[in-house]
């Protein structure tokens, strides 16, 4: 009597396994569009994220294969500047756009806005985004990394727990940034 008890007890506790384990992101989920990137911007309100870069080989990417072809041809980017002014912090006003780094999973590459000499504005137009992990760990780390940068004022920024490639490159842009501003 007690095998037959346990062996129903074990099924419904496999069944009940089974049909809460979710393969996909739900259709509640948000995703990030690859024609925006993140933005964020202080004071808590969030930018379009649409950012004054251009990538020489290729278009604006409209859709992720797009994307990725176009990460594949990058070979360089280039800023805009919209003042030449320095400030006492040693930045220059304008966007900033870092050169596009690349990570075992796709390109990285942020741009920053730089207004009174502090980063007012940071977005990521160019990040992995080739299938449904890549954009869950983009959802999860970008936001914090961009929230960090803000709160920093620099690239000395820790990175996120399991996202390494994309924080890693996300740095490496973010100094090119920087270092265009200066």
């Amino acid at each position: 009597m007690k095998k037959i008890v346990w062996t129903i007890l074990v099924t419904i506790s496999g069944v009940v396994l089974l049909f809460s384990y979710r393969t996909s992101l739900g259709a509640g989920t948000t995703v990030a569009s690859s024609t925006t990137g993140f933005s964020g911007s202080i004071g808590g309100s969030t930018g379009s994220g649409t950012s004054s870069s251009t990538t020489s080989g290729s278009a604006a990417a409209a859709t992720p294969s797009a994307s990725a072809t176009a990460s594949a041809s990058t070979g360089s980017s280039s800023s805009s500047s919209s003042s030449g002014t320095s400030t006492s912090t040693g930045l220059k006003n304008g966007t900033f756009t870092g050169s596009a780094a690349s990570t075992r999973f796709g390109d990285v590459q942020v741009a920053i806005t730089v207004s009174g000499g502090k980063i007012t504005n940071v977005a990521v137009p160019q990040y992995p985004n080739n299938n449904g992990r890549d954009v869950e760990i983009a959802n999860y780390s970008l936001p914090q990394l961009i929230s960090e940068t803000l709160s920093a004022q620099s690239a000395n920024i820790d990175m996120v727990s399991g996202a390494t490639y994309t924080s890693e490159g996300y740095l490496q842009s973010l100094q090119s940034a920087i270092d265009q501003a200066k």
